[in-house]
């Protein structure tokens, strides 16, 4: 039984004037088999709370706490909490020049498991990856990310939770950039994960489109740092033809 857990998170920045609260308390939890959908404005905390969890350096935790099945997420390094189960499909993924894809997947996975996958099964799974995300098996020779579309960017990190089989994937605006095909190709990919036996996902996104191929069973919106309403899918809907302005207004 997977589940993420955040208790009144708070989270802070720091700029030149001092230090600066993103996050003023938020409570979310995540079992496994649910999808979590955060939607709110530019600005709203939505991807430092992502960042938060993963462990970014820029991000300063003051209060709350963040666990996965008991144990606390906080106290881990970035590369435990990968080891723990979390992942994180970053908005913008950075490019890692000269370390090919398929040497990047295998020492992602051997760090995960604490052992190396058998070279011969592995190099079917990562193809067989590659297949469903309408990637070509050569794709894997290319180096990580270095002048990859917007789609193929975004593929590749669909493919990673394929392959890495997390249990709580936290996907930060994986459906900025891409286009109509793209949007279908990596939401039937994170609906595969769902698929699986207890796997948890928290899905941050501004636009409704991508929920019209991910279902999610709950709908927060966030609005200065905190969630200002949840429900269920129908409260994207209500999002997307009246817009943020009540809560926006509320927040003042």
């Amino acid at each position: 039984m997977s589940n993420l857990q955040i208790t009144d998170l708070q989270v802070s920045v720091a700029t030149e004037d001092g230090p600066k609260e993103i996050l003023k308390g938020v409570t979310l939890t995540i079992k496994d088999g649910e999808t979590h959908a955060i939607m709110g404005p530019n600005g709203s905390g939505k991807s430092t709370l992502a960042y938060s969890i993963a462990g970014h350096p820029k991000y300063t935790v003051t209060g709350g706490s963040v666990t996965l099945d008991g144990e606390d997420v906080l106290e881990m390094s970035v590369d435990e909490r990968a080891r723990a189960g979390l992942f994180l499909a970053m908005q913008y993924p950075v490019e890692v020049p000269g370390v090919s894809v398929a040497n990047f997947l295998r020492t992602a996975k051997t760090a995960v498991d604490g052992e190396a996958p058998k070279l011969r099964t592995w190099v079917k799974d990562v193809n067989a990856a590659l297949e469903q995300l309408n990637l070509d098996s050569t794709f894997s020779q290319r180096s990580v990310n270095e002048g990859f579309s917007g789609g193929e960017k975004k593929r590749h990190e669909i493919a990673q939770l394929d392959l890495l089989d997390p249990k709580v994937a936290i996907l930060d605006e994986t459906d900025s950039g891409l286009d109509i095909d793209a949007l279908k190709i990596v939401s039937e990919g994170v609906n595969r994960f769902r698929e699986r036996d207890a796997k948890g996902v928290l899905l941050i996104t501004h636009y409704t489109r991508i929920l019209r191929y991910i279902t999610p069973d709950f709908v927060h919106v966030f609005v200065d740092g905190k969630v200002a309403e949840s429900g269920g899918p129908e409260l994207a809907e209500a999002l997307e033809a009246e817009g943020y302005d009540k809560y926006l207004s509320a927040a003042r």
